[in-house]
């Protein structure tokens, strides 16, 4: 599919945790994080989900994420929530780090639906930071990690991986990589996606003292006068 150019820009910037590191071996999805970006504005709409494996999470995925099986226990799966994701990221530009790895385990839960729903693809063009990285910098460290270092974005709370959290990073580290864009924590605050946000951000509390008008003297008036006809300068006065 392709993104309709009439309408607005609309990017996702997406990230998955999961019970270990291939689909093939049985292993699911127990993350979803992705924000929302259009013309390259956050617009501050997110979807996260976690979400029930019906199966054991691997002791070095629990390591990397810090998720544990009692914590998803009551947690939906995939499949009660799947209408809502794909809602969310259709007709969408995909942004994934690595996509391969996430979009093959988002494939392998669709395949997994009793009623067929396609593959990620079928919703949304799908592109990869870490290709768009590779050949930005080839022969240099691309992580997600190495690429908050080169472009000064802040990770500092990364002590564990988080869809969501990951997906804001990258959100900052893609806009920064493809053309110097203001970071998604400074975007988010004032937007023109979020009139509200503006309109709090110009309006004087009411209780402002007036400010004092000094006006010029006829003395400096005449003055100002003289020194804009020796720059050849018409007088405003």
């Amino acid at each position: 599919m392709s993104l309709d150019l009439d309408s607005p820009q609309r990017q996702v910037i997406l990230d998955t945790e999961t019970t270990g590191l291939d689909p093939a071996d049985g292993h699911r999805i127990i993350e979803i994080g992705c924000v929302e970006l259009v013309r390259r504005r956050p617009t501050g709409r997110h979807y996260h989900q976690y979400l029930q494996p019906d199966r054991l999470i691997d002791p070095g995925a629990e390591e990397v994420h810090g998720i544990s099986n009692a914590f998803l226990a009551d947690k939906p799966r995939f499949s009660e929530v799947c209408g809502d994701f794909l809602e969310f990221v259709r007709d969408a530009e995909l942004i994934i780090h690595n996509a391969p790895f996430d979009v093959g385990f988002i494939n392998h839960e669709l395949t997994l639906l009793s009623q067929p729903a396609g593959l990620l693809g079928d919703y949304c063009v799908i592109t990869d930071s870490l290709v768009m990285a590779r050949k930005l910098h080839p022969g240099q460290r691309n992580s997600l990690d190495a690429l908050c270092k080169r472009y000064q974005v802040d990770n500092s709370g990364r002590d564990l991986h988080g869809a969501l959290l990951d997906a804001r990073i990258l959100a900052d580290v893609y806009l920064a990589m493809t053309g110097g864009q203001k970071s998604l924590t400074l975007e988010a605050e004032v937007t023109a996606a979020s009139p509200v946000a503006n309109e709090a951000t110009l309006r004087l509390p009411a209780d402002r003292p007036r400010l004092r008008v000094i006006r010029a003297c006829e003395d400096e008036q005449a003055a100002h006068s003289q020194m804009l006809e020796r720059l050849g300068v018409k007088s405003a006065w």
